[in-house]
């Protein structure tokens, strides 16, 4: 017969942890050297060089890497270099449910080029500037916000010219006030 403590000491869950910027990808990988069962989505992305465009891998969650443990590899994981943090939900380590992880991956399977994308602080009547694309380096103010797609109107030459531009592509100039 087994103590419940025991089995609740082994069960593993998936959390969150917090780690330096931009060692997403160095902390999955010393996670796993060390036996522990960790997860970094990565997107894929075309980066153009000077002489070269390059795909490249870049982490999905910008300083986030998920980690499935029991309680007893807690500690490996908060003395991995690199790791700052687990997230905390309610003065707990954040728990994540499998389906989340499993629909990750699926979605990353279909949508390799996927971005997450945040538009906090994004509000209709916000002077943007378009960082690249035919309309690069154009300002304009925001009119709608739909999903990651945003509204902009670009106000030159005496017309409304309005455009849909992915967040991702907006630099704030100005907040709405």
């Amino acid at each position: 017969m087994e103590n419940s403590t025991s089995s609740n000491m082994t069960q593993r869950n998936w959390f969150v942890i917090y780690t330096r910027p931009r060692w997403e990808k160095k902390v999955n990988q010393l996670l796993q050297m060390q036996g522990i069962n960790s997860y970094c989505p990565v997107r894929t992305v075309k980066s153009k060089w000077a002489d070269r465009i390059k795909t490249i891998e870049l982490p999905l969650f910008n300083s986030y890497v998920f980690v499935h443990i029991s309680p007893k590899e807690e500690l490996k994981v908060r003395l991995t270099l690199g790791v700052l943090n687990f997230v905390y939900y309610m003065g707990k380590p954040a728990q994540i449910r499998p389906s989340v992880i499993d629909s990750i991956k699926d979605f990353l399977q279909i949508f390799p080029e996927a971005e997450v994308v945040s538009i906090q602080g994004m509000e209709v009547g916000d002077k943007v500037k378009i960082k690249e694309g035919i309309m690069q380096q154009k300002e304009g103010h925001i009119i709608k916000l739909q999903g990651k797609d945003v509204l902009v109107v670009i106000d030159s030459l005496n017309c409304a010219l309005i455009t849909k531009v992915l967040s991702s592509n907006l630099d704030l100039i100005s907040p709405a006030r």
